[in-house]
């Protein structure tokens, strides 16, 4: 079956591409770094990541091209109005404003990595793509869709009868909307910077044949995607926050220049914050930094998982506490099975064998139908029930195997749930440091000194090492 995905443009599900299809070009909006990493970036990114995972888990080779802004975006960006983010916080910190990008962009992508969101193929940065953006502006202007004004280039939404296409919005209404904002050079206040002129302050700017300036924001997108991908490539994704103007100037940009944009366009949604959008108005906005600071990353990954990407994802105190009880348990069943890998009768459970197969085929019909995680979460759940039932006693290491590989390919290699956190050499003498401990735990118990005991638990308690005494001993996991 191949993938259905819900495509924004026609506003209905539908084959992504065919199964035979090798290669896969995708596209995702990346930051402008001007700051701090948040929760609604750190949304967006693990949500094409596990796109991602999956159409590779099905075979296809994947392009995966996501941007990074570092010129260009300014703060009313629906307006054109306002100063550059990033020229503007290089002026509250007086340094350059490439010094804040880099700082930014290394600094975004290793929050990432701290969420397991894979790094894309090709990360362009606006300003490394001028000559692009500017011969993309000359073919709009040669084609009567751009005009000059005082040193910037407009696109005249008029003049393009498929604007709106993708939000749905009519031409005639946006007039309504814009009518009494600020105009400055525009024709008509609908229309949108593809090339802005630079004023004396302005760092950051290039020659063009328009005189000194920079590329407006959304100009870099349609130019950057079709360089790296080419024409027709199969998914443009982003936040639903930049459906409008952001994605719809794109498209408009491309098929104006007369070329073939995205195939298909994927949204995916925003977050809640104890019930409330995230704002800094209202006090609740969270950078991953600040989240990073008091708990573990991957909470944040299995609570975005166990949402659908088109749907919006609640951060609070509740929701943490259900993706800690949700990931502890994913986590100790990868962890049993590996210790129990190296033992065991030979052969196979047939019955348990079956049961992990019919567990593969849910998890794979849930991701095939849009990428559902929360569906495909549940199958892995029920499918820990059950192996932790069977693991009560005694089972072939044949099964052993085939379920762990299981647990690591879908929780680990399409979910992003379970990184190994150690090298294999250093996770063996952990563990094997761990074992000695319990062992003296073990002796002070059967010796009844009980004091020494709770005294080491106690310290592995601090060191973030949970003890639980069972029948057949003592099993540890590493707390969340």
């Amino acid at each position: 079956m191949a993938i259905q995905t819900f495509d924004t443009l026609s506003r209905q599900k539908q084959a992504a591409f065919p199964d035979t299809q090798q290669r896969v070009g995708m596209y995702l909006c990346g930051p402008t770094v001007y700051g701090d990493a948040h929760l609604g970036n750190a949304k967006t990114a693990v949500a094409f990541d596990v796109v991602r995972r999956w159409i590779e888990y099905r075979g296809h080779r994947v392009r995966f091209v996501s941007n990074v802004t570092d010129v260009g975006h300014i703060t009313e960006d629906a307006l054109d109005e306002g100063r550059d983010r990033i020229a503007e916080r290089a002026a509250l910190e007086r340094v350059e404003p490439m010094e804040i990008a880099d700082r930014y962009f290394w600094k975004y992508f290793d929050e990432m990595g701290r969420l397991n969101v894979r790094r894309p193929d090709v990360t362009p940065r606006a300003s490394g793509h001028i000559p692009q953006q500017i011969e993309l502006v000359e073919e709009l202007l040669s084609r009567g869709l751009a005009y000059v004004a005082d040193g910037s280039v407009y696109f005249r939404v008029a003049a393009f009868p498929g604007y709106g296409k993708l939000s749905r919005r009519v031409i005639d209404e946006l007039a309504i909307g814009t009518r009494d904002l600020v105009r400055g050079n525009k024709s008509d206040p609908r229309d949108f910077a593809m090339w802005k002129k630079a004023d004396p302050s302005h760092v950051q700017r290039w020659k063009s044949p328009w005189g000194e300036g920079f590329p407006g924001w959304h100009l870099e997108c349609s130019a950057m995607g079709l360089q790296y991908l080419g024409e027709g490539f199969d998914i443009h994704a982003g936040g639903l926050d930049l459906q409008f103007p952001h994605h719809e100037a794109e498209i408009a940009q491309a098929e104006g220049a007369g070329r073939r944009f995205a195939r298909l366009w994927m949204h995916g949604n925003m977050l809640t914050v104890n019930g409330e959008k995230m704002s800094r108005s209202k006090g609740n906005f969270t950078t991953l930094a600040d989240f990073y600071a008091k708990h573990d990353p991957l909470l944040l990954r299995f609570l975005f998982v166990q949402s659908h990407y088109r749907a919006t994802a609640e951060v609070s105190a509740e929701t943490l506490q259900a993706a800690t009880s949700g990931l502890r348990r994913l986590r100790d069943l990868r962890r049993e099975l590996a210790r129990r890998a190296g033992g065991g009768p030979p052969g196979h459970a047939e019955a348990l064998e079956a049961r992990l197969a019919a567990a593969r085929a849910a998890f794979e019909a849930a991701m095939d139908d849009d990428f559902d995680t929360p569906a495909a979460l549940a199958t892995l759940f029920v499918l820990a029930r059950d192996l932790q039932a069977a693991l009560a006693g005694p089972v072939p290491q044949g099964t052993i195997l085939h379920a762990l590989e299981l647990v690591s390919s879908l929780g680990e290699g399409v979910l992003g749930l379970l990184p190994e956190e150690r090298d294999a050499p250093d996770a063996e003498r952990f563990d094997r440091v761990i074992a000695l401990l319990l062992e003296e735990r073990a002796r002070h118990r059967a010796g009844r000194d009980y004091a020494r005991a709770d005294a080491l638990r106690a310290g592995l308690a601090a060191a973030g090492i949970e003890i639980e005494d069972g029948p057949d001993g003592a099993r540890w996991t590493i707390s969340t």
